[in-house]
């Protein structure tokens, strides 16, 4: 039997193994290729070298959409955090009928598919009369973003003492100040791990941008159509720097929530 339990503990270690390598192997394929002294993607290598980092810098184009993508994100994380904290809030203190059931809708646009997301709001911007661009792009990522923010700001909100609110009641504060000194304080690691996992998303959005962007183009964007004739060396370089930004967030976004627990 306890030898059974040992062959069952050992299939499952296995199988979580070559689980992890299929979903890890390419992205640590593609950082490899991002050093390769080679124009031509092969393994094993002819050498390390940098220079392709120094070609992805040189590309004006490519350049260009980093900064919008950064822009995007930047602005859109901003109105996320801006709508969803005092959204959050509002639901921690106020009962209404159907609370609970607007805690789960608001998460929509993160699980519908994202091409129907951006079908969406193209045809309810052109309703509005909002033309696509930059714009268009910032408030179609901030809607999916408050999907983010909300629900995380909120779960804290609901583990935080009550106590403490009431005791600066009892000590003459308004609801602003309160909201601004009591509550702030207690639930700005769960804002900023927000944040930075909302940006996170932001610059690696594809659909919502494609239908929303008009003219000019973000990162993804611009990654996906420099690759229909095959991957280049530069495209291998940001994306490497792309993972690591990303992956850097994604852990002190868990530290910080670990912290709030």
């Amino acid at each position: 039997m306890v030898r059974k339990k040992h062959l069952s503990s050992a299939m499952i270690a296995v199988i979580a193994v070559l689980v992890l390598i299929f979903l890890y192997l390419p992205i640590i394929i593609v950082v490899l290729y991002a050093f390769n002294a080679d124009t031509v993607n092969s393994f094993p290598m002819s050498g390390f070298s940098l220079k392709w980092f120094q070609v992805m810098a040189q590309n004006d184009d490519l350049m260009r959409a980093l900064v919008h993508s950064l822009q995007v994100a930047v602005v859109s994380t901003g109105l996320a955090c801006l709508l969803g904290v005092p959204g959050a809030y509002a639901m921690y203190r106020h009962d209404f009928p159907g609370k609970e059931v607007l805690n789960r809708i608001v998460m929509l646009p993160l699980i519908l598919p994202g091409i129907l997301t951006g079908i969406a709001m193209l045809t309810f911007f052109k309703a509005l009369g909002i033309s696509q661009g930059m714009p268009a792009v910032v408030l179609g990522h901030s809607t999916f973003l408050i999907a983010t923010v909300l629900p995380q700001v909120y779960a804290r909100l609901r583990r935080l003492d009550h106590n403490i609110v009431e005791a600066a009641q009892d000590l003459g504060a308004s609801g602003m100040q309160t909201f601004v000194h009591v509550i702030l304080p207690n639930i700005k690691t769960a804002i900023i791990s927000s944040a930075l996992l909302s940006f996170t998303l932001s610059m690696d959005e594809i659909p919502v941008t494609y239908f929303l962007n008009g003219v000019f183009s973000t990162l993804p964007i611009q990654i996906w159509g420099m690759t229909r004739n095959g991957i280049t060396p530069e495209v291998n370089a940001i994306s490497s720097i792309i993972f690591a930004v990303s992956l850097a967030a994604i852990l002190v976004s868990n530290l910080l929530n670990r912290q709030e627990d």
